[in-house]
């Protein structure tokens, strides 16, 4: 792209709560955006020489400033992409959290280990920065994804890019502002407003060292293939359709709560959220009527106003895949229990839906389905139940519910060929545990002392 046809590109968030546009933003030039990338790494040569202890300080320093601005920052979060008000107050507090757990641990994870020899003599490994890490961030939570690998990235000691999904701009763009003013040197974290081709060249780009994805698995299969290209280390946190099995012993009550808030959470827009649900035969029709109760009860609406439990749906081409993958599910067989209507009105609002006789053939049981749809499957038994689970492409989470607290934790440990279970509970990240998946949810940890150790060198250094 020449500089005078950047110029001249404009792209734009709008609310979905109600569909008016609420700003435009001018896309960078290319000669901004390689600018933007000599200051980063400029400021990197700079930071990898200060100590730990003091990268720790400056990323307390983030969390605190992420407090201070959390009002200014909810309000852009909920216009921007519709989360409801509590929960994206819950995202900063998880953001600070998160900081304060890498500015506590992340000198001791990144110390260097003195190792003695096997003839003898002086071993040291050290984990050195490698320079500049650019991030390719999604819309559905708009500032912990960001926070995610950019405080990982810092502490290790590197510079952070970050191209931001082009409806959350005004999110990027604040955290940018928060950021800065935390006591980072300037340039170090740094947003580019940039389409695709430019993002592509920013890979390219030889002072940019590791790229970080969060996004779908085709975005995945191009970015791992750009970086790959150019043999640069990258990280993928792709989508999923996580199976939350149902066994035998479970608790129903407690299974039903937390699976109608594992589909629910964020307006069903999580990649680790709870999606096929895998009910085994003693329990089915009770658990069956149950969930569909529950989520045939909750309210969608205005994601200030606190009564409602659904906010809309993102952006509108969004909820229009949603809805022809539901379409397509019910022309395979399934049948809608509830919900499966585009409401009229302002807003992209798609109402809480269950699924029932979803099987394979059915994006409800195949694919992702972004959204407030639950996909409701029925197993034999346990071990029916665990194949059902482990019959995907994917594998970033899921759950087990059972009474058998020791059971579940060894079935998950055993058979679960995903990254992260949840057992009787739902949850999304928590800071001391490793966050990612395996086959088609990508590669990579973030979090937990993982994700500081991803974009290093890990050197060897010896005296034989």
């Amino acid at each position: 792209m020449s500089n005078s046809e950047a110029d001249s590109k404009i792209i734009s968030t709008t609310n979905p709560a109600n569909g008016k546009k609420i700003k435009d933003y001018k896309l960078m030039s290319d000669g901004e955006v390689n600018q933007a990338i000599e200051a980063c790494h400029e400021a990197f040569l700079s930071w990898k020489f200060v100590s730990h202890k003091e990268r720790a300080e400056k990323i307390r320093s983030i969390g605190n400033a992420l407090q201070e601005n959390k009002e200014d920052l909810v309000k852009i979060i909920v216009q921007e992409m519709g989360k409801l008000k509590r929960q994206a107050e819950s995202e900063i507090d998880l953001c600070s959290a998160l900081c304060e757990y890498t500015a506590k641990n992340g000198p001791s994870q990144l110390a260097d280990e003195e190792r003695e020899l096997p003839e003898g003599g002086r071993g040291l490994v050290t984990y050195s920065p490698i320079g500049v890490v650019y991030g390719i961030q999604p819309w559905n939570f708009p500032v912990y994804q960001v926070i995610r690998y950019t405080i990982a990235s810092l502490m290790a000691g590197n510079g952070v890019l970050l191209k931001h999904a082009s409806s959350v701009t005004g999110s990027g763009l604040k955290l940018q502002e928060i950021i800065k003013k935390s006591g980072l040197p300037e340039n170090l974290f740094t947003v580019l407003l940039i389409d695709h081709d430019q993002s592509d060249d920013v890979i390219g780009n030889d002072l940019v060292r590791g790229v970080t994805l969060t996004g779908s698995p085709d975005a995945g299969k191009h970015i791992g293939k750009l970086a790959g290209n150019k043999l640069k280390k990258a990280v993928l946190e792709l989508g999923s359709n996580d199976a939350y099995i149902v066994l035998e012993d479970a608790d129903l009550e407690v299974a039903i709560k937390h699976c109608v808030r594992g589909r629910v959470f964020n307006n069903g827009e999580t990649c680790v959220a709870a999606k096929r649900f895998i009910v085994v035969d003693k329990l089915y029709d009770k658990f069956k009527e149950g969930f569909v109760t529950k989520m045939a009860s909750l309210k969608y609406g205005d994601p200030f106003n606190s009564d409602n439990k659904l906010g809309p749906i993102a952006r509108e081409d969004l909820r229009k895949e949603l809805h022809e993958q539901v379409e397509k599910s019910v022309e395979n067989g399934a049948e809608i229990l509830c919900g499966g209507e585009i409401p009229e009105g302002d807003g992209f609002y798609y109402p809480a839906t269950v699924l029932g006789n979803v099987k394979p053939g059915q994006p409800a049981y195949d694919d992702e389905l972004f959204g407030p749809v639950a996909s409701l499957i029925y197993a034999k038994d346990d071990e029916d139940a665990m194949r059902i689970a482990n019959d995907s492409r994917f594998g970033l989470g899921g759950g087990i519910f059972s009474k058998d607290e020791d059971k579940a934790f060894q079935l998950a440990k055993e058979h679960f060929d995903t990254g992260m279970i949840f057992i009787n509970s739902f949850g999304l990240a928590q800071p001391n545990m490793p966050f990612g998946g395996v086959k088609n949810s990508g590669y990579g940890r973030e979090h937990g002392g993982f994700g500081v150790k991803e974009f290093v060198n890990v050197k060897a250094i010896m005296r034989l």
